[in-house]
């Protein structure tokens, strides 16, 4: 992890509500509403946070599979960096080469009319290589994610979950891309095919040389893969940290309570579930002040008025409360 492979400022993903007879815009959902940080070549950064905390139209935004409203998404390719936010078309296309996406569901993102020699081949066709290139490198892709060549002519609804994931992988790594954006990946699976699925990312990370944005819900998940935690809540960050830190010492009670609801292998031990009430602000019309307030049990006045910023709490260590300096949060020990 010597050199930043990604950097992204400030990214920001506004989606027009539309009202009225006449259909004007009315107001807009913020679902990425100024998001930060980087990425160093090697590295997996796990993103996490509830259902409509806006991280996957983050990783998608990253990818320029959604427009950006604002922001920028720098790149590092071939000794020089573009931002893939305003990159033209024609450079779009090559960088694609090298940011690509696993998607959450394994069965409805492969074209169940395609084999899975098409279905892996097709990065290869689109870019120019030929038939006889192209079969070979299919092949050497499934036995790199466990599947047999044999398979080749198969159609998805003849595999199991787990192998669908497997495929989608293949074809993700088919033209040797250096980040791979995953959607949670793995949260559609059981969980013993879940295990099997991110120790063969984390094998197929190690041997590559991958960088992944690996998006999920699940914090276990997100514990055994990555390497840095960022925390979203209603488009924004809420704290960024290294894995061992946000585990044992979280500085935003957002975080403390997603970590209460992670299962500790101990009966011994029954740790506080923390509940927090209400839903997920809107993000179309989010609360004044703090977006996480009304569900938080150490707000106080100032957290109704200000919007806090995201700071540095120690090396290293950000978080997004007016008093995560202060707070002794609940973390989960080793």
């Amino acid at each position: 992890m010597d050199e930043t492979l990604l950097d992204v400022r400030d990214l920001k993903k506004y989606f027009p509500v539309v009202g009225g007879v006449l259909r004007r815009v009315v107001g807009q959902v913020r679902a990425v509403d100024g998001v930060s940080f980087s990425l160093e070549e090697g590295e997996c950064l796990g993103l996490v946070g509830e259902s409509g905390s806006g991280k996957t139209t983050a990783g998608r935004c990253i990818l320029r599979a959604l427009e950006p409203t604002d922001g920028t998404v720098t790149f590092r390719l071939d000794g020089r960096t573009v931002d893939v936010a305003h990159a033209p078309r024609d450079e779009l296309k090559v960088l694609r080469r090298h940011m690509q996406m696993i998607f959450q569901d394994p069965y409805s993102s492969l074209n169940p009319r395609m084999t899975v020699q098409d279905i892996v081949g097709e990065p290869l066709l689109v870019n120019g290589v030929r038939r006889r290139e192209r079969e070979a490198r299919v092949r050497e892709l499934l036995v790199q994610v466990g599947l047999k060549p044999h398979h080749l002519r198969r159609y998805p609804h003849a595999f199991s979950g787990g192998q669908r994931q497997r495929i989608g992988i293949a074809r993700a790594l088919a033209l040797e891309p250096k980040l791979i954006v995953a959607d949670e990946p793995v949260s559609a699976l059981d969980v013993s095919v879940q295990a099997q699925v991110l120790n063969l990312l984390a094998e197929l990370q190690e041997r590559l040389g991958l960088t992944y944005l690996f998006i999920a819900h699940d914090l276990s998940v997100v514990r055994h893969i990555s390497d840095r935690v960022a925390v979203m809540y209603v488009g924004r960050l809420v704290e960024l940290a290294s894995v061992d830190r946000v585990f044992a010492a979280p500085r935003h009670p957002y975080t403390e309570a997603l970590l209460s609801a992670v299962p500790v292998p101990d009966p011994t031990r029954r740790p506080e579930r923390i509940l927090l009430s209400g839903e997920v602000a809107d993000p179309g019309n989010p609360p004044p002040g703090c977006a996480f307030h009304p569900r938080c049990r150490y707000a106080q006045p100032e957290c109704r008025k200000t919007v806090p910023e995201l700071r540095e709490i120690e090396p290293g260590h950000f978080a997004r409360c007016h008093f995560a300096g202060t707070l002794k949060l609940a973390g989960i020990a080793d």
